[in-house]
C-alpha cells in the first residue's frame, strides 16, 4: 500500500537511510556499554557497574523508538550485525580495557551518535518531518548529557 503521509518519497527513503545509520551506532553502543557493565573493575567498580546499566538500558528501549520510526517511513529497519556493522560509525572493543579508557570510549561513542544523528536533521527539516526531528532532538539531549556526564569522570 502506498504511503502518503506528507513526505516525499525520495525525503522518506533519505531520512529512513540516516535514521538506519543512528540505529546501527546506538546498537554498537548499547553492545559496548553493557560489556563494559559486565567487565569493569576498580575503585570505582559500583558507580560505573550502575552508571553503565542505566545507559545500556536507555539505549536498549531507543532501539526500538528508532527503528519504529524507519518502519513507520514506510522502509525495514536494520536488524542484522552485518548490517550494523556496515552502517556504525562505532568500532566494537574486543578487549577489556581498564575503566578510563572504558569511560573514554563511551564518551567518544556517544559523541559519534550525536554526531550521527545531527546528520540527519537537514533532510528531516527540510522535508517537514517533524516526528523524525523530534526523535533525533530527544536522542540528542541524551547522547549530549551522557557524553558530559562520562568526560567529568576523566578530569
Amino acid at each position: 500500500m502506498q504511503i502518503d503521509i506528507g513526505i516525499a518519497e525520495a525525503d522518506r527513503k533519505a531520512i529512513a537511510e540516516g535514521l538506519s545509520k543512528v540505529l546501527a551506532d546506538t546498537f554498537a553502543l548499547y553492545i559496548k556499554t553493557h560489556s563494559f557493565h559486565w567487565n569493569v573493575t576498580g575503585p570505582m567498580f559500583n558507580t560505573l557497574h550502575t552508571m553503565f546499566m542505566e545507559q545500556y538500558t536507555e539505549l536498549w528501549n531507543a532501539l526500538d523508538e528508532i527503528a519504529e520510526r524507519i518502519r513507520a517511513l514506510g522502509y525495514p529497519a536494520p536488524g542484522s550485525f552485518t548490517q550494523f556493522t556496515k552502517l556504525a560509525s562505532i568500532q566494537e572493543e574486543t578487549t577489556v580495557p581498564n575503566a578510563q579508557e572504558m569511560i573514554r570510549q563511551l564518551v567518544a561513542g556517544n559523541e559519534a551518535v550525536a554526531r550521527t544523528a545531527r546528520a540527519v536533521f537537514p533532510t528531516a527539516n527540510d522535508a517537514n518531518d517533524q516526528p523524525t526531528a523530534d526523535l533525533l532532538t530527544q536522542r540528542l539531549q541524551i547522547h549530549d548529557k551522557t557524553a558530559w556526564m562520562l568526560r567529568s569522570m576523566l578530569e
